[in-house]
């Protein structure tokens, strides 16, 4: 006997990224966590939090953050929404536009959260391929009509991004809304934020996980037209960002000089990472992300998934999807030159 709905029942839970104990000795590359440590102003207001602040309830806004965004992304405050991570500005987006009889449609491989949030929903569901060269299949994505279409710009896990020019096209097709998923866009080359103010269907959806060094943290943030906000705020948990986050983000946010700077580190070392791997006979996607997709030559003595084993044995995570398209590759979280330099060596011995 089960007392859930019947398409709970039939999840298949998400799965995150391993995530070892603090004290285990790893080099871990799977998730695609920020090498180097948070601002350095960020970390001063957290040893400086006032006890006060946790006796009272948060702003239900997370107005410090939200003003601090608005400075730092130069769009009203209005336009911007806070949320648990940017997953769960996600799941308030689900809420807001999927239901059965409504369609959410993205193309794959992408960021496979999305499928387990439709089907909470119990929305009808529509994945279109991806090509081999991650060129957005605008045309397939139009005439599946989808009430909300999600695009990840850099993508996950292929780390390609999608020219402006395209995703403007999409949002003028669209009968529905379109949300630009932007969690690597620090690590890339442009950004479709100006999508927000030009359509009034967009949302660009953003974390501070990755190119701020906050992960653990959990602080994410939506910034669109206030009409699609309105809607949103009226799915949202009452105080869903603590005071803490707000206060540490908003410091973090106010810093781009320092996040600027370790993106720049973080490129340089993907860099030289893709041209090593393609010395020992890996195929390599393009990326504008932190991390590298890479397929291992159909020559070298391991495939994907043993690869990914052998370098668990050495104290190396990398990601491995046991699904279709991706069972044949890795994804690489880009780490500091050193943790680099050991994963090769590692790979090179194979």
């Amino acid at each position: 006997m089960t007392y859930f709905r019947p398409n709970i029942q039939a999840l298949s839970a998400y799965i995150p990224g391993e995530q070892p104990s603090p004290e285990t000795k790893v080099i871990k590359l799977n998730t695609n966590e920020n090498p180097y440590p948070p601002s350095p102003k960020a970390l001063q207001v957290l040893r400086n939090i006032d006890g006060e602040l946790l006796r009272r309830y948060p702003h239900p806004m997370a107005e410090t953050f939200r003003q601090a965004a608005s400075q730092a992304f130069g769009v009203p405050p209005d336009w911007i929404l806070v949320g648990n991570g940017s997953d769960e500005i996600l799941t308030m987006i689900f809420r807001g536009f999927a239901e059965p009889g409504r369609k959410v449609v993205y193309p794959m491989p992408t960021y496979v959260l999305y499928r387990t949030l439709s089907q909470i929903q119990d929305a009808e569901t529509i994945e279109i391929p991806y090509p081999e060269d991650y060129r957005l299949p605008v045309e397939e994505l139009v005439k599946a009509g989808g009430s909300v279409t999600f695009v990840v710009s850099p993508n996950s896990p292929s780390g390609t991004q999608i020219p402006l020019d395209l995703l403007d096209t999409l949002a003028v097709r669209l009968s529905g809304v379109l949300v630009i998923d932007e969690a690597y866009v620090d690590f890339a080359e442009t950004s479709a934020l100006e999508l927000v103010k030009k359509h009034d269907n967009v949302i660009v959806t953003r974390t501070l996980s990755k190119g701020y060094s906050l992960a653990g943290l959990r602080l994410g943030f939506a910034i669109a037209h206030p009409h699609l906000l309105s809607g949103l705020i009226k799915v949202k948990d009452s105080y869903n960002v603590d005071a803490i986050s707000c206060l540490v983000g908003a410091a973090a946010i106010a810093d781009s000089e320092y996040k600027n700077a370790n993106a720049e580190k973080i490129k340089a070392t993907r860099s030289r990472m893709a041209h090593q791997l393609q010395e020992l006979g890996f195929k390599i996607w393009s990326s504008q992300a932190n991390f590298l997709l890479v397929q291992p030559a159909s020559t070298f003595p391991h495939n994907a998934e043993s690869l990914y084993q052998n370098l668990k044995q050495q104290g190396i995570l990398v990601r491995y999807f046991p699904q279709p398209r991706l069972n044949d590759k890795l994804r690489i979280t880009v780490g500091t030159p050193e943790e680099t330099e050991a994963l090769i060596s590692a790979i090179a011995k194979f």
